[in-house]
């Protein structure tokens, strides 16, 4: 069983991993690039009057620019093939985990292993992982005022358990009291509200980071429905002749 689960979450992540890393060479990194141009172009003429410590004194609370030291980062080169191959590597990466993830939770929930079981299932981690969290803190370009990165990491997290215990929840037991405990579940985050800086400001034009924000959200769930589709596939491969698991 375990070599079954590891060589099917291999298989299905790096092939999504693959894909989705071409897609996005087409949608975000382009307009991560574009981002770029404009943060560096506006460092020059007023990002002195956008700094943190400004904005720590305006709102009390510490606010930060996103990817604001990436200039400086040894580890984000410059040359674009290695750019590329960073950003195909981390998404590969992604894919198995997600495949891995996807198809261990499912054998402790002894829920049915099938190409259409772990599609909805891979949609439902997109829920978990994506939409939900994106509802409260959308993916940013370079050049975006974000709150303090610690509050908003412990936002970004208890909103994806949250919201996979409370779907867990109307899943598992499919009654009225589960369903509103899970539904409210879901809800408790965003009404706690997420982590904002009080005032937002960007380096780069409102119709670059909404098509930033709708382009991640839509690759993010490419790679987790695909990679439900594939191990659930490349599980079904490997049953025995006779039909049986192993």
């Amino acid at each position: 069983m375990l070599m079954r689960l590891l060589s099917s979450g291999l298989a299905a992540g790096v092939l999504a991993g693959i894909c989705v890393a071409g897609i996005q060479s087409v949608t975000t990194t382009p307009l991560i690039l574009k981002a770029e141009v404009y943060e560096k172009a506006a460092a020059g003429h007023h990002h002195a009057d956008l700094t943190p410590s400004r904005l720590h004194v305006a709102s009390g609370a510490p606010v930060v620019f996103a990817h604001e030291t990436a200039a400086a980062a040894p580890s984000a080169p410059e040359d674009s093939l290695k750019r590329t191959a960073l950003t195909a590597t981390a998404t590969i990466g992604a894919g198995v985990g997600f495949a891995l993830m996807l198809l261990a939770i499912m054998l402790a929930s002894e829920a049915p292993i099938t190409a259409s079981t772990t599609t909805l299932w891979g949609a439902a981690g997109f829920v978990v992982t994506g939409l939900a969290p994106g509802l409260g803190l959308a993916p940013e370009l370079p050049g975006s005022v974000a709150a303090d990165l610690a509050a908003r990491q412990i936002w970004w997290i208890t909103t994806a358990v949250l919201t996979g215990l409370g779907l867990w929840s109307i899943w598992r037991w499919r009654t009225i009291g589960p369903v509103i405990g899970g539904i409210a579940l879901i809800a408790i985050p965003h009404i706690w509200g997420a982590p904002h800086p009080a005032q937002f400001a960007s380096t780069v034009p409102a119709e670059l980071a909404s098509h930033f924000t709708s382009s991640s959200l839509a690759v993010h769930a490419i790679l987790w429905v695909l990679t439900g589709v594939l191990a659930g596939s490349f599980w079904d491969r490997q049953a025995t002749p006779q039909g049986t698991r192993v």
